[in-house]
């Protein structure tokens, strides 16, 4: 309590702003299924951050685990009671209120693109939201994995749906 969490891990938040944001959409839309499984990925980035980044001390581990335990509160109710006690805020979790979000951690710096071989994975890079299908489509067939799967063969087709996907077709 009390510490500044913008001091904290910067990748740590960005992920809890878009568990929030997420959330959010996941509730109005009632998949609560799928924000549970979002709620995981932040508990496993917060997991990690702890055992092998900034450590439990850092402002934004705390941030998640009380982002934790307010969206938990949703689904799991004695849960997120025994959190937010044991993080020492009191009276209820239900009183918390819904967190912030930052709009500035939301923006995404790169995306995943997968690029397929012949319908299989067989490379994934990390892009800028905004590139180009032709930077793409050579970014790809450039990668060591692709060529290893053409085995020298050449290309008959190359999809690209940029910036998160190039499916090659081998010759």
């Amino acid at each position: 309590m009390g510490s500044d969490p913008s001091t904290g891990d910067v990748e740590l938040r960005k992920l809890t702003h878009r568990t929030v944001a997420d959330a959010s959409e996941l509730i109005d839309s009632h998949r609560f299924n799928v924000m549970v499984a979002r709620i995981m990925e932040l508990v496993n980035a917060t997991r990690k951050a702890i055992d092998s980044g900034p450590g439990a001390a850092d402002p934004a581990v705390r941030e998640a685990v009380e982002t934790v335990s307010i969206l938990l509160s949703l689904v799991a109710p004695y849960t997120a009671e025994d959190m937010w006690a044991e993080l020492g805020h009191e009276p209820t979790v239900a009183k918390a209120g819904w967190p912030k979000v930052d709009p500035a951690l939301l923006v995404q710096d790169t995306v995943t693109c997968v690029v397929q071989v012949a319908g299989k994975v067989k490379d994934r890079l990390e892009v800028a939201p905004d590139i180009s299908e032709a930077d793409l489509e050579k970014l790809a067939l450039d990668s060591d994995a692709v060529q290893k799967a053409l085995d020298g063969r050449g290309t008959r087709k190359v999809i690209v749906r940029a910036p998160k996907l190039v499916n090659i077709v081998p010759a």
